[in-house]
């Protein structure tokens, strides 16, 4: 039988996380070229989660812009982690004499969506451990078009019957992995439901999503609505424990999968960004701001997206990648036919801008129409 403590924390501290995903070697994955893999993925013959295309460590040049976000951006992000802390603190630590709803037996459980979450998720998890709120973190992978890891979901369920979950990401682009989520999810949106209160603590029908930043205004809980360069956004596996991208699980009753890229360790930053970010909270000299919480999404972006697949001829809206950490992400793992860009030498895009060069992408600068995104990336349409 599967228990929760036979998991590890890829190349984070065990005490930051628990990763509730099947490892497997790299050679039990099948290694497919970017390119191969977009005619796959788009022909529908394979889907993006059954197959990777195996990292490589950053250049130099990749490494000194991510240095250079790290340095620009860690005391916005130690503050945002801090008023989102204080948020949490305020929704779930209800000190009425003697009654308390967290505990160390009924803590608050931080659900890191495998990857982009991973680094908010341990961030929130140590601000909330030094300020005494009863926590305990995990990660679990949510597909694009196969949900939620339930398998994973149940294994918390079943050990934390009474806590209430808080979903954790890093942004949100279009929206489609809250929709994912909701998706997966909507059998527990019944107060008949053992596990209904667990979830939506925050009433019926409401997602408890936080995400450090909010450009499409899906989530319950954000720092901010900006498209900003989020330091983790800029790198794969090398700041996300050594974790690969999820994989779906080999049959229904097992856990997605991934690779731990053990190869990278010299090139891992893990946990250096996570003592960064740290440092730098425990140094503010502000005191954090309450955030508000929204009950329902708001879509706020819908007619951009809308806006970009007429104009450019999009049917599959997945070939739309927007924000700046997804417009980078797609350049390091897709095969782009284009990057667009509100303003062309905005300092927050230097790192997507070198990509571009570098490999012979081709930049558009758009102006306005795209904001509050900086920056989205096409990918190339590879099949009919």
């Amino acid at each position: 039988m599967i228990q929760i403590n036979d998991f590890g924390s890829g190349s984070y501290l065990p005490s930051d996380v628990t990763v509730l995903l099947d490892v497997v070697e790299q050679d039990a994955i099948a290694n497919v070229p970017t390119a191969q893999k977009e005619v796959l993925i788009q022909s529908g013959q394979r889907h993006y989660s059954e197959m990777l295309t195996l990292e490589t460590a950053p250049t130099p040049e990749h490494l000194a812009l991510y240095q250079t976000a790290l340095d620009d951006g860690k005391n916005r992000m130690a503050a945002e982690i801090a008023n989102l802390t204080a948020t949490l603190t305020k929704i779930f630590v209800k000190k009425t004499d003697s009654n308390q709803l967290l505990n160390n037996n009924q803590p608050l459980i931080l659900v890191s969506l495998v990857r982009a979450g991973l680094p908010i998720g341990v961030l929130l998890q140590r601000a909330l451990h030094e300020n005494a709120v009863p926590s305990r973190h995990f990660g679990i992978s949510i597909l694009r078009g196969r949900g939620l890891d339930l398998v994973a979901l149940k294994l918390i369920l079943e050990q934390f019957p009474a806590s209430p979950i808080v979903f954790v990401d890093g942004w949100t682009g279009k929206g489609a992995i809250y929709e994912e989520l909701a998706a997966s999810l909507a059998p527990f949106n019944d107060p008949a439901h053992a596990n209904f209160s667990q979830i939506f603590h925050q009433g019926k029908g409401v997602i408890p999503l936080l995400t450090l930043a909010d450009p499409a205004g899906v989530a319950w809980l954000s720092a901010s609505s900006d498209d900003w360069l989020i330091p983790s956004g800029l790198l794969n596996s090398t700041v996300s424990g050594l974790i690969s991208r999820s994989l779906q699980a080999v049959e229904p009753s097992r856990l997605h999968r991934c690779v731990i890229y053990d190869d990278l360790k010299n090139a891992d930053v893990s946990l250096d960004f996570i003592n960064q970010i740290d440092n730098a909270r425990q140094n503010l000299t502000q005191s954090p701001t309450i955030l508000p919480t929204y009950t329902q999404p708001r879509y706020t972006t819908c007619a951009i997206i809308d806006e970009l697949a007429s104009r450019f001829h999009i049917s599959n809206r997945n070939r739309i990648k927007p924000t700046i950490a997804e417009a980078t992400r797609a350049i390091l793992r897709r095969d782009p036919e284009r990057v667009l860009l509100a303003a062309s030498h905005h300092p927050d895009t230097e790192l997507l801008r070198h990509l571009c060069s570098a490999r012979d992408i081709k930049i558009e600068v758009i102006g306005d129409i795209i904001l509050p995104y900086q920056a989205v990336t096409l990918i190339k349409q590879r099949a009919p």
